[in-house]
């Protein structure tokens, strides 16, 4: 079994920082990657960014330049470092970690962007 927890989510003005982190727990080994969906009520999931355990990392358009992730995957740990913040960043964040044919999900982390 795999416990994923993440936090750092909260409320924040407009062109802040806010830093998220997902931790693993329980049979951790072998993923072969993590990464952070976010989700807005009434819409679909969405790709945020992403980490493999090679180092590679990639991210949605919509954030790209104003986020960097990061992680040790092997531990089972990962971040999501977020600037500039906009309105439209609001969601819940969720982090998944994917192993063989199984992709494990956290509970979601609520960021809310307002003045």
């Amino acid at each position: 079994q795999v416990q994923l927890v993440e936090s750092g989510g909260g409320l924040v003005q407009p062109g802040g920082s806010l830093r998220l982190s997902c931790e693993a727990s329980g049979t951790i080994f072998d993923f072969a990657a993590m990464g952070w969906y976010r989700q807005v009520p009434g819409k679909q999931r969405v790709f945020v960014a992403g980490l493999t355990s090679g180092g590679y990392t990639n991210y949605a358009e919509f954030i790209k330049g104003r986020s960097s992730i990061s992680g040790d995957i092997a531990k089972g740990t990962l971040y999501l470092q977020m600037n500039n913040l906009k309105a439209e960043d609001t969601a819940v964040y969720y982090c998944h970690a994917d192993r063989s044919r199984d992709r494990y999900w956290g509970q979601g982390t609520q960021v809310a962007v307002s003045s």
